[in-house]
C-alpha cells in the first residue's frame, strides 16, 4: 500500500528513504557513445543542463544524438533521499525522476536549443506518468544552474503551454526548479547509454508531435 501511494504522491522529507552518505556502486568512466569522462568536473568552458522526461534509457539518447552535447549521464533528480538506487527510486520513496544530465558547448549549441528537444521529445502534462510509464520517477523537469537559465526555461515553458493549448492539450506540468538545492545523483553503470549497449532496449519515450516555437526563450547570455 506504502508502494503504491507513492507511486502518485511525492513523499515528505521525513517520508522519504534515509539513503547513505555516498554511493555504493560504480559509475563507468567514459561515455560509451561520444567517448567523453561521465563524471565532472567537466572543462571550464562547458555547461550543465538537467531534464527529466520519463525513462532515462530513451531521453539520454535524445541528447547524446543532439549537436554540441560532450556528454550525457542518466540519473536521478529532485528528491530527499541522498545517492538512491534505481529499484528505491522505482519505489517512489525517494521523490526523485529519473533525469539526464547534458554537458554541453555553448559554442555549438545553446540552451535555448536542449529546451526545444527537451518539450518536443515528451509530453509534459501528462504529471506523475509518461506514456505506459507510472510514477512519481517519470515526471517532467526542469533543474537549472543559473537564473538566467531559470528565466529561459519558464519563457520556454509559457511558449510552449501556447501552442500546446492550441493543439487541444492541457496544462504543463513540468516542475522548473534550481539545480543547486537538488543534487544530481548518477544511475548505475547498467543505464548509462543503455539504448547504445542495447539497441532493440526499452525507449519509452514519445513527444506529442507539436513543435516548440523556435526563438521565443532569451538566448544564453
Amino acid at each position: 500500500m506504502l508502494f503504491n501511494r507513492f507511486k502518485n504522491a511525492l513523499p515528505s522529507p521525513e517520508e522519504a528513504l534515509k539513503g547513505r552518505p555516498e554511493r555504493d556502486f560504480a559509475v563507468p568512466d567514459r561515455h560509451t557513445v561520444l567517448g567523453t569522462p561521465l563524471l565532472g568536473p567537466y572543462p571550464e568552458h562547458l555547461r550543465t543542463a538537467d531534464f527529466g522526461l520519463g525513462c532515462f534509457w530513451g531521453a539520454e539518447r535524445k541528447f547524446w544524438q543532439a549537436e554540441g552535447v560532450w556528454t550525457t549521464l542518466a540519473g536521478y533528480q529532485g528528491g530527499h533521499t541522498p545517492h538512491p538506487t534505481y529499484e528505491e527510486v522505482c519505489s517512489g520513496l525517494t521523490g526523485h525522476t529519473e533525469a539526464v544530465r547534458v554537458v554541453y558547448d555553448p559554442a555549438k549549441t545553446s540552451y535555448a536549443a536542449l529546451l526545444e528537444l527537451f518539450w518536443e521529445s515528451h509530453d509534459p502534462t501528462q504529471g506523475f506518468r509518461q506514456g505506459n510509464d507510472t510514477g512519481t520517477q517519470y515526471r517532467s523537469a526542469i533543474y537549472t544552474h543559473s537564473p538566467a537559465d531559470q528565466q529561459t526555461a519558464e519563457a520556454s515553458r509559457t511558449a510552449y503551454q501556447s501552442v500546446l493549448n492550441a493543439s487541444g492539450y492541457g496544462d504543463i506540468t513540468t516542475e522548473i526548479l534550481p539545480a543547486a538545492d537538488r543534487p544530481f545523483y548518477p544511475a548505475e553503470g547498467f543505464h548509462q547509454q543503455y539504448l547504445d549497449k542495447n539497441p532493440a532496449g526499452y525507449c519509452g519515450i514519445g513527444g506529442t508531435g507539436v513543435s516548440c516555437p523556435v526563438g521565443v526563450a532569451k538566448a544564453d547570455g
